[in-house]
């Protein structure tokens, strides 16, 4: 299929010039493996994302709810010495502990997500802007090529008439 060239439409010099852009993007990226896009990721970066996704698991949930069940069952019935006895402080210093330093490194995954989210979108919006305009480029050309057929079907009865004209005379 022969590619389009932006004389061909009617475009304001900012939708050209941004439908432009998006084809070269799009020429550029064809080649590329999709895992070569994702930026190289720092040690803090990487510690996050394991951090957070652990923690966001049912193996996660699972564990350390046994855990917790065996804690207290210990220190309740005193199998082992009551190294925790009820109210259990040491479990609530530990579970605090625990809380404290993983909220940072939720909140840091999060933020790294949110800003591949936010470019995500923007190249969406981007995606759309260039749809939107290779649909209206499409219905220049219809309109183009209708217009051609009106005027090519305006000439052939403007000849019909003629010719019924001269049969009529003769």
């Amino acid at each position: 299929m022969a590619e389009v060239t932006l004389k061909d439409a009617s475009f304001h010099e900012e939708e050209a010039r941004l439908l432009a852009e998006l084809r070269t993007l799009r020429r550029r990226q064809r080649g590329l493996d999709p895992s070569a896009s994702l930026p190289n990721l720092t040690l803090g970066q990487r510690v996050a994302d394991t951090v957070a996704a652990t923690m966001g698991s049912w193996r996660f949930i699972l564990i350390q709810t046994t855990l917790l069940l065996s804690w207290v069952a210990l220190n309740v019935t005193a199998w082992v010495r009551h190294w925790d006895p009820y109210p259990f402080i040491l479990l609530n210093l530990a579970l605090s502990f625990q809380a404290a330093y993983a909220a940072p490194f939720i909140m840091m995954s999060q933020n790294r997500q949110q800003d591949i989210d936010r470019q995500q979108a923007a190249s969406d919006y981007r995606i759309n802007i260039k749809a939107e305009l290779e649909i209206e480029l499409l219905h220049e050309k219809i309109d183009a090529l209708r217009q051609k057929e009106v005027t090519a079907l305006t000439q052939t009865v403007e000849r019909l008439c003629a010719l019924l004209e001269g049969a009529k005379k003769a």
